[in-house]
């Protein structure tokens, strides 16, 4: 049996606004298990990138807690935080994040530079990364040199190097054509048979039904939604 890895509990996010109070969600709780392919759906506004924000500990919950690989991150600090992501959670960014000043196959070698790894392995990985999403002759072009689809494409790479239990993503087809989304959701179903877990933000409703189930976010309400 699959184990619990990524668990939420009681948990609200609200924020003040010029009209007052706004509340995305409250009292969210959510048992996701490894190796477990979920899709975030919803309208545009409706909390969608916010919940992956969090579970990202990249903001804080309003109130309630979540608990990632066991561990309770509300007690956290900022540095234990960043410490877990490198490790434990790999993120892709609807605006991909890249960084300017290095080049394709740099930026995708990162995480695992900040890790201490060694380059020579590092690049090896990388390589083989780019072959799979065919960028291979483009690695050493800089993401100014690079279209939106193909930038999409390396900050997708990037997040996949680091080999974390945990992948999200904020609209990670959003920028690709219809070729192009089927061959990276091909990379999530590899993943997800590697017992990664994968929740991706998408209004895509073709590859949303290929996800072992949906998080449908509507009005505060998060409702679990079987794929069809």
């Amino acid at each position: 049996m699959s184990k619990i890895l990524l668990e939420t509990n009681n948990l609200k996010k609200s924020f003040d606004h010029i009209n007052g109070s706004i509340t995305l969600f409250e009292n969210l709780n959510l048992k996701i298990k490894e190796g477990d392919l979920v899709a975030l759906i919803g309208p545009s506004g409706s909390g969608k990138s916010s919940l992956l924000h969090l579970l990202a500990l990249l903001d804080e919950p309003s109130k309630g807690n979540i608990i990632i690989n066991s561990q309770a991150t509300k007690s956290l600090s900022i540095s234990q935080k960043e410490e877990f992501r490198r490790k434990i959670i790999s993120i892709i960014f609807q605006d991909n994040n890249l960084l300017n000043d290095f080049s394709a196959i740099e930026n995708i070698m990162m995480p695992l530079i900040i890790r201490g790894e060694k380059k020579k392995i590092i690049k090896k990985k990388a390589e083989k990364i780019l072959k799979n999403i065919k960028l291979l002759n483009r690695s050493n072009h800089f993401p100014s040199e690079l279209s939106g689809g193909e930038q999409q494409r390396v900050a997708i790479a990037r997040a996949l190097i680091a080999e974390t239990k945990i992948i999200l993503a904020d609209e990670p087809t959003g920028n690709l054509d219809f070729k192009t989304s089927k061959e990276i959701f091909s990379i999530f179903l590899k993943l997800k048979k590697l017992k990664k877990t994968i929740i991706f933000a998408t209004h895509n409703r073709e590859l949303a039904n290929r996800a072992d189930y949906k998080l449908f976010i509507s009005d505060g309400i998060i409702k679990r939604v079987n794929a069809t």
